[in-house]
């Protein structure tokens, strides 16, 4: 330890660093819950922190069980930066406590194999031939349900409901359900041990926080009442707005509204602070404003989805709540995504979806809407045909594709819903190619799956045989000129949240059976 450094307080583990070429200036974050730090902040050699130009004070309670998943904190808490922008544990062999569980799930995944050959004999080879072919029917159902109409779309239905019916009719007959059942609880369990074991890869999740200074003297936000079905008057918003000393305006009329106009005329009489209660498409809008002037921007979950909301880890129940940020808050600095100039804060989409919400009578009636348009679109008989480049990647007629503002998570299916950080600096790409019922069976595979295209990129150009295209920006349509580009910046935002709030949770590992052999196969040091 160098020399002037202090240990960390009694029952308490630290790993602490400055910023490189700050003196003093050094950001703290949390691992698990931890009610202080205490230990004094010492320089530590840290790769990622290198590697970022920051690094971050952290702190475990004893007993925490994410303590017990990390790396040797004991050993100056070494890390190198991931692909994705996380930082992962340092130790290729993992701590005592990954390795047992890596063991425990491999021997209940074992477990799980033999149930069915134990009790099914050969019969287990039947068990799982029945099985894959029950998930490809399912699936090359589910794809002609949405490329088909009239008789077929309604067949198509029938066949997805009753495969899965007539799998367990048929394991009861032959006297196999309940083997299937066993093992299938005993791999359950055993992804889900490998999921804690491989926890402690997931490293650096969460985003620094900055001290909210200096407050804000003149807050204005800009709140809808019609968005998430009236959470603006349920929730008292304006009222309490006010109370706090911010200036509200309301967005109301049959004409539409302007609100970047808005929130530009606010900045020039004296607005130091920008804030928006509505959905996402509304917050892009003002998000490009406040980042064009370096003013700060608070997020107001009044919307429908809230996706902005999620991702910053804010209460998306009670919006009152996000209020909070006027008086108690902390920054985040945030990354924004732009598409051929306007600014995206979750993502924009091209293709299917895109076509879609550009229906006119989508608003209207957003079921039948989808039902009806993707037929068409599927069979390629209407939308242009798309191309997608960025700087190694090139994606050839995706039916739907979209960049997002910071990867999502490819870890499970939740995770698709949301992402880890947002100032990662990079733009997530996805990519779907389905133009048939086999290509649809191919993507049991995962992102294996040839017809699902992952990547990163810091910028995306998307052509088409199309002079204009559709495009889905934060959920809301646009008619956009092609080329379309897609381009990040980082730390364009800042963002002031309440200090108190649900806060994001941890990312759920992929299963990486290659990793867990590793693991279990590891000794330690």
């Amino acid at each position: 330890m160098p020399a002037g450094a202090e240990p960390a307080s009694s029952g308490q583990l630290a790993v602490a660093g400055e910023r490189a070429g700050d003196v003093g200036g050094h950001r703290s974050g949390k691992i698990g819950r931890v009610p202080s730090c205490r230990g004094r902040a010492y320089r530590a050699e840290d790769l990622g922190a290198r590697a970022r130009g920051t690094a971050q004070v952290r702190c475990v309670e004893p007993g925490d069980w994410a303590a017990t998943l990390s790396p040797d904190w004991g050993d100056a808490g070494w890390r190198w930066p991931r692909h994705d922008g996380v930082m992962g544990t340092s130790d290729p062999h993992g701590t005592p406590a990954q390795r047992w569980l890596a063991r425990l799930s491999l021997a209940l995944a074992g477990a799980a194999i033999a149930v069915m050959v134990v009790f099914a004999g050969l019969q287990s080879l039947i068990m799982l031939a029945v099985g894959l072919a029950a998930a490809i029917v399912s699936v090359s159902a589910a794809y002609f349900f949405l490329s088909r109409r009239g008789i077929w779309r309604w067949l198509s239905l029938a066949v997805f409901v009753l495969t899965p019916i007539a799998v367990i009719v048929f394991f009861a007959f032959r006297r196999l359900l309940l083997v299937a059942v066993v093992s299938a609880a005993i791999w359950a369990l055993a992804g889900w041990i490998a999921r804690l074991s491989l926890a402690g890869d997931v490293g650096d999740w969460q985003m620094p926080e900055r001290p909210a200074q200096p407050p804000a003297r003149h807050p204005y936000l800009i709140m809808n009442p019609e968005s998430g079905g009236g959470k603006v008057g349920k929730f008292g918003l304006q009222r309490k707005a006010e109370e706090l000393g911010a200036e509200v305006f309301l967005i109301g009329g049959p004409e539409p509204v302007d609100v970047a106009r808005v929130a530009r005329e606010a900045v020039e009489r004296g607005a130091d602070l920008l804030g928006v209660a509505g959905g996402d498409g509304t917050q892009a809008l003002v998000a490009g404003v406040a980042a064009e002037h370096g003013i700060p921007f608070v997020v107001i979950s009044a919307g429908t989805r809230n996706h902005f909301a999620l991702d910053l880890g804010l209460d998306r129940e009670n919006p009152a709540a996000c209020l909070d940020a006027l008086c108690d808050g902390v920054e985040l600095r945030v990354d924004l995504g732009t598409v051929n100039g306007q600014t995206f804060v979750n993502n924009s989409s091209f293709g299917a979806y895109a076509e879609v919400i550009d229906t006119p009578a989508y608003r209207g009636d957003k079921l039948n809407t989808t039902l009806n348009t993707l037929p068409d679109l599927l069979q390629g008989h209407r939308g242009a045909r798309l191309c997608a480049q960025s700087d190694d990647t090139r994606i050839d007629g995706p039916q739907a594709l979209l960049v997002s503002n910071n990867p999502y998570g490819t870890g499970d299916i939740a995770g698709l819903g949301r992402r880890v950080r947002l100032d990662r600096g990079t733009l997530g790409v996805i990519g779907v190619t389905v133009g048939s019922a086999r290509q649809a069976a191919r993507l049991l595979r995962g992102t294996r799956a040839g017809g699902l295209t992952l990547a990163d990129a810091k910028q995306i150009e998307i052509t088409a045989d199309s002079l204009q295209i559709p495009v889905g920006v934060d959920g809301e349509s646009v008619l956009m000129p092609t080329p379309v580009t897609c381009t990040i910046s980082p730390a364009a935002l800042r963002v002031w949240v309440p200090r108190s709030r649900p806060g994001v949770p941890a990312p759920k590992p992929a299963v990486n059976w290659a990793r867990l052999r590793h693991l279990a196969g590891g000794s330690g040091r």
